[in-house]
């Protein structure tokens, strides 16, 4: 069981670590707007990689590795009304029950995310006109699903023990 502790640990610091890094994005997406609405209405000269390349990538990063961070820290949308209510062992109950959902959209995700990453590599490597490489983004969302599944199933090994135990686990 210490182990188990050990590993849950390991996966909630790992969402904390790259939740804490990630949300720091938002500054960079922030001075890529004001540079791009800058050099446009100063100096009549905006930039396409400014607004949509740039900020598209960082909003991609952004979201997909801040979505174990948001799991870890339970701001993930439910509905109170009812599940508020119930005591903890009928959370994790329902959570138990949800958590199929859960891992087959990630499932499914992570499925598509592997033939984005092997295009984009192929794509990559081709020699055609200039275009900035997609690879980097698709590792992104490739870590960035693999961190929420890993946290998906700390959150499932939790919910089993609080069904099974009726005690948290730490």
């Amino acid at each position: 069981m210490q182990k188990l502790s050990r590993l849950l640990h390991i996966i909630d610091a790992i969402s904390e670590w790259v939740g804490k890094i990630i949300s720091f994005v938002i500054v960079l997406m922030i001075g890529v707007v004001i540079w791009n609405v800058v050099m446009r209405y100063a100096f009549h000269s905006a930039s396409a990689w400014g607004q949509m390349g740039t900020c598209g990538k960082l909003s991609v990063a952004y979201i997909i590795l801040g979505a174990a961070y948001t799991l870890r820290t339970k701001a993930h949308i439910n509905i109170d009304i009812l599940y508020s209510r119930f005591p903890l062992r009928t959370r994790a109950i329902v959570d138990l029950v949800t958590s199929t959902l859960f891992f087959l959209f990630c499932t499914a995700l992570l499925w598509k995310v592997i033939d984005y990453v092997e295009g984009s590599l192929k794509l990559s490597f081709s020699v055609k006109l200039f275009l900035p490489p997609y690879w980097p983004v698709s590792l992104i969302v490739l870590t960035g699903v693999s961190l929420f599944l890993l946290q998906g199933l700390a959150k499932f090994i939790r919910d089993l023990i609080m069904a099974i135990s009726g005690k948290e686990a730490a």
